[in-house]
């Protein structure tokens, strides 16, 4: 593999994870009470995700949407099965309370996304009814249409999840 192909994965990793860094310092930044750099933060973020995206571009790794949903089938289920596995035992090994929680959640997390994936693909270019997708703000448990009750994941209200468009 050419070197720039190696070059291209490492710098959409990279501005990737500057996009979710600098949002997470956005909010913090909100909190404290500092909307300017609050808004810097988002700014710089989302031309993070426009390196991001040029990158991924580069790469070849945008496919036709059949393909595109077959990969996050396999990337969902790899998280499932392997890798958050490996993880917990690690946090648990090591006691790491936060970092278990934070595994725990997103592998159970992940096992639904791969539903939700392959639901998708199985009805990829059907007529089907519009779904509108609801996300939990705390762990990130996915659900077509509202949430009422608590999340199955981490308890948090039904009322708090948030509608994606």
């Amino acid at each position: 593999m050419p070197k720039t192909m190696d070059d291209l994965k490492v710098a959409f990793a990279g501005e990737s994870q500057a996009n979710r860094r600098y949002l997470a310092f956005a909010k913090k930044a909100d909190d404290e009470g500092f909307a300017q750099i609050a808004k810097l933060f988002r700014a710089v973020a989302a031309a993070e995700t426009v390196h991001a995206l040029s990158h991924f571009r580069a790469l070849g790794e945008v496919k036709a949407t059949n393909e595109n949903l077959q990969a996050a089938i396999a990337g969902e289920h790899y998280e499932v099965n392997s890798m958050y596995p490996e993880f917990v035992a690690d946090a648990e090994k090591e006691e790491m309370k936060k970092a278990l929680t934070s595994f725990k959640w997103a592998m159970e997390v992940e096992k639904v996304h791969e539903v939700l994936y392959t639901k998708a693909l199985s009805n990829l270019g059907r007529s089907t009814p519009e779904v509108e997708y609801y996300v939990c703000p705390t762990c990130g448990y996915t659900h077509e249409g509202p949430y009422i009750g608590i999340c199955p994941v981490c308890n948090s209200p039904g009322e708090r999840f948030q509608k994606i468009d």
